[in-house]
C-alpha cells in the first residue's frame, strides 16, 4: 500500500461525473493537473491506481482499496482538490458543486475485465486515439521497456508545489516526470495488476478493449448508479448482487447477510429507505437505524446518492 502496509484489497471503479454543459478540463494544463490530483489523492487515502482516463467533463479510475470508504474518499478528495485549482485558475464558483462521485466495487472477474477495458476507450469521447492518448493509464500497460524520467524525489518543495500542486512530501512515491513535466503513467499505475487480470496477454487485453459492450458499461458505471430504478428493476439489481456475493437469491439469504449487503447497496445506488424496506423485506425503522439515519434526516437517495455533492 502507499503507506507501506500490507493489506487485502479489492478493485473499485471511481467515477467523477461532470455536467454535459460544463467542461472541467479546458486545456492541457487542466488535464495534467487532474491526473496529478488523482495520483496525490490516491496516495493520501492509501489507494492504489490501476488505470485511469481523464476527458473533458468526467474522469474514470480503477483503483485498489482496502474498503469502499477509502475508494470513495479518494474520489471525493480528488473532486475537492481539483475544484480549488479550477476556481483559482478560472475564477468560476460552484461549477464542480454538482459533479458527482461514485465508487463501485468490481466484484466479479468479468465486470473487472470489462471495466479495465472500458476505461481507456473513453479517449474516443475526446476525439483521441486509445493507443497514445496522453491522459490515460493505457500507456502504462504491457510495456517492454522501462520508462525514464525525473524522479519526484529530486524535486524541491517549491518544485513539488509548482509541478504537482501539493506541498506533501510524497516520500517513497516512485513517480516520474517526463520532459513536459507530466507524470509518467507507468510510474503511477499498478500495471502489473491489470496485466495479470488479462493473464499477461496483451492480445487478450486489446481484444477485450475492442469487443467491450460500450453501451452496457456506460449504463452500469455511469448511468445506473445515479438513476432511481423502479422496484422491480431495483430488486433484480440487488438480487444479482446477492447471487455474486453469496451464491444465493436475495429472498433466501439470512438476516445477517442482508445487513452486510444493505450498506453497500445504499451507498452505491440512488434509492430511499422505503424502497430498501420493500426490496429487502425489512422494516423501515430497522433499516434506518442500521444505516444510522435519524428520523427526519434527509435521505441520500431522495435528491442524490451516497458520494454525490
Amino acid at each position: 500500500m502507499p503507506d507501506g502496509s500490507t493489506r487485502r484489497v479489492e478493485p473499485y471503479h471511481v467515477y467523477l461525473k461532470g455536467l454535459e454543459t460544463a467542461i472541467l478540463c479546458r486545456d492541457d494544463e487542466d488535464y495534467d493537473v487532474m491526473v496529478k490530483v488523482l495520483a496525490v489523492c490516491a496516495r493520501r487515502h492509501n489507494v492504489i491506481i490501476v488505470t485511469y482516463s481523464v476527458v473533458s467533463n468526467h474522469t474514470h479510475a480503477a483503483a485498489l482499496a482496502a474498503k469502499w470508504d477509502d475508494a470513495q474518499a479518494f474520489g471525493e478528495d480528488s473532486k475537492k482538490v481539483y475544484s480549488m485549482y479550477f476556481r483559482h485558475k478560472y475564477g468560476e464558483e460552484g461549477i464542480l458543486r454538482r459533479v458527482k462521485v461514485k465508487a463501485l466495487w468490481l466484484d466479479n472477474p468479468s465486470y473487472l475485465r470489462n471495466t479495465l477495458a472500458y476505461i481507456p476507450r473513453n479517449a474516443l469521447d475526446n476525439g483521441g486515439d486509445i493507443v497514445d492518448y496522453p491522459w490515460s493509464g493505457h500507456l502504462a500497460m504491457f510495456r517492454r521497456d522501462s520508462p525514464t524520467g525525473m524522479p519526484i524525489s529530486a524535486l524541491t518543495k517549491r518544485e513539488r508545489r509548482e509541478l504537482l500542486h501539493t506541498g506533501e512530501s510524497l516520500k517513497g512515491a516512485p513517480w516520474l516526470l517526463d520532459g513536459k513535466g507530466h507524470l509518467v503513467p507507468y510510474s503511477i499505475c499498478d500495471h502489473a495488476y491489470l496485466e495479470q487480470v488479462f493473464n499477461g496477454d496483451p492480445a487478450f487485453y486489446l481484444k477485450t478493449i475492442g469487443g467491450v459492450n460500450v453501451a452496457e458499461m456506460r449504463y452500469l458505471l455511469e448511468e445506473k448508479p445515479y438513476v432511481m430504478q423502479a422496484d422491480s428493476e431495483f430488486y433484480k439489481t440487488v438480487n444479482e448482487l446477492s447471487l455474486r456475493w453469496f451464491s444465493m437469491e436475495l429472498s433466501a439469504i439470512s438476516l445477517d447477510r442482508k445487513l452486510r449487503l444493505l450498506p453497500y447497496v445504499y451507498r452505491t445506488s440512488k434509492t430511499t429507505i422505503s424502497q430498501l424496506a420493500r426490496v429487502f423485506g425489512l422494516e423501515r425503522e430497522r433499516i434506518a437505524s442500521f444505516l444510522g439515519i435519524k428520523k427526519g434526516e434527509k435521505q441520500k437517495g431522495d435528491n442524490s446518492s451516497a458520494g454525490q455533492s
